[in-house]
């Protein structure tokens, strides 16, 4: 923003001078007009421009965070190392990435990861159209997520879309114009660049040889090298983001960079031009015309911004039974917040077709979960899924799998021996010190601290999406 250099002066200079506005006509109203009386002085004015960085820097950062996430992810996942874990996805740009083992407490690339499916991660700049070919995976669980930049899913490849035949799917940048080949599923996406984000189910104790060779049916090339099945991608590497900086607003100026390469959604333009008063435009971001209240406004919305985006728990979730519920996760909208909150903690989650996350963390009373109670879930019948489900156990801080004695991290579907009644109900005991007896076999370790619970649904039945079907209340029990 571009202030003229008479109020410069005078709003560095600390000047206190003052221009009252007349009401006039005005007068006669009988409730108070704040504004028509209000001093132009310049403490007003220098709280205003504070006021109004702060306000539209908390929407920007609402509103830009997930583009600014996804392209660091674009190149934190691309960056491979010799020593990378066999929990790791990680792949160099334009190829294709599996995890090779189950993530673990020591799997740090994805916060909330899962216990349940191999991870396939792709950062896909899109130079021309990419084809993603997928093998029969003979009913298995899978599924292949096509996110655009601002961490939109925009397509799905998978078991409960496009079934587990073999199959080609054309990945079609913006402004393309040409002819796929007879058989190639065209997948128009709106940013040049894109994130395959895949899941493939490993049921607990399976061998991982036949998965192995599964995995590499996957493949990922060019249209133009389509049918090179000896096709390597080039070495590529995407240039680097702008440095953070000492001043304090390097997310403002991150955000800038990326706009570049990632145009302003239609939707979005009425909102995105009320950013260029602090001097973000889609020329990048200019801190060199703010006065210092403007600054500190900014500075002040980097601190509420994430506190927004937290508060989609409430305002876009519906609470079942003590459970945070959200749905939409494939088309937000314009509920930034929301959009914000799955792209950071819980980056790639899926809408409530493909899986629903009910969450949770408080017991019955609404108090913190903690390692210091124990707990149990009393479940009336195991969640109705077309696919499978499990309940896993994440540390509040970090939001990562908790380390515990028997490496168990999750209950669910494929837990071996899970105790069950004869009609179908069936209790799961959280707490840190092992239980006595046959509770051990429905026993889900909690760490020391607080922490929260991920209930995964995935492909859930008509009874989960409604509502019908009960999740069961977090109790706290004397440890046994």
């Amino acid at each position: 923003m571009k202030l003229t250099s008479i109020w410069r002066a005078l709003l560095l200079a600390g000047m206190g001078t003052t221009l009252l506005l007349v009401p006039g006509v005005h007068a006669q109203q009988t409730e108070t007009d704040v504004l028509l009386t209000m001093p132009t002085s310049t403490e007003n004015i220098a709280a205003g421009l504070a006021a109004d960085a702060y306000a539209n820097g908390v929407n920007a950062y609402v509103w830009g965070y997930p583009l600014v996430r996804m392209e660091r992810i674009a190149r934190e996942y691309t960056q491979v190392s010799a020593s990378q874990a066999a929990t790791s996805y990680r792949a160099p740009l334009n190829q294709l990435g599996w995890a090779r083992e189950l993530a673990t407490p020591d799997a740090k690339d994805m916060p909330t990861a899962n216990n349940d499916t191999l991870y396939l991660s792709a950062i896909v700049k899109l130079d021309e159209p990419y084809i993603l070919h997928v093998p029969d995976t003979h009913d298995r669980y899978y599924v292949v997520d096509v996110f655009n930049m601002w961490q939109e899913l925009e397509h799905y490849v998978g078991r409960r879309t496009t079934g587990t035949k073999a199959g080609d799917f054309a990945l079609v940048p913006p402004g393309w114009q040409g002819t796929l080949p007879t058989g190639v599923t065209r997948l128009d996406v709106t940013t040049s660049k894109v994130w395959l984000w895949g899941r493939l189910r490993v049921k607990q104790g399976e061998d991982m040889a036949p998965v192995a060779l599964l995995q590499k049916g996957f493949t990922l090339r060019p249209l133009s090298q389509m049918n090179n099945k000896q096709y390597t991608a080039p070495d590529q590497v995407l240039p680097a983001l702008p440095e953070m900086g000492e001043d304090g607003l390097g997310f403002y100026r991150q955000l800038g960079a990326v706009l570049k390469d990632n145009g302003v959604p239609a939707r979005d333009t009425s909102l995105f031009a009320q950013f260029g008063r602090f001097g973000l435009t889609e020329q990048g971001f200019d801190a060199s015309q703010l006065v210092e209240p403007q600054r500190q406004g900014l500075l002040k919305a980097l601190t509420d911004g994430p506190k927004v985006a937290v508060s989609a728990l409430a305002t876009s979730a519906v609470q079942r039974n003590g459970w945070a519920w959200a749905s939409g996760l494939d088309h937000f909208g314009t509920d930034y917040p929301l959009r914000a909150l799955v792209s950071g903690p819980y980056l790639g989650g899926q809408g409530e077709k493909e899986a629903m996350y009910p969450l949770r963390s408080t017991d019955a009373k609404g108090e913190q979960l903690s390692g210091d109670k124990a707990y149990v879930l009393h479940f009336k019948k195991a969640p109705p899924t077309n696919a499978f489900w499990s309940l896993t156990v994440y540390n509040a801080v970090d939001k990562m799998l908790v380390h515990n004695e028997i490496a168990r991290y999750k209950l669910g579907s494929d837990t071996q021996g899970l105790k069950m009644a004869e009609n179908g109900s069936f209790d799961l005991y959280l707490q840190r010190e092992v239980p006595k007896g046959d509770k051990q076999a429905n026993w889900l370790p909690t760490p020391a601290g607080p922490f929260y619970l991920l209930l995964r649904l995935y492909q859930p039945q008509e009874s989960v999406l409604s509502g019908e079907y009960e999740l069961p209340q977090v109790e706290v029990m004397t440890p046994q």
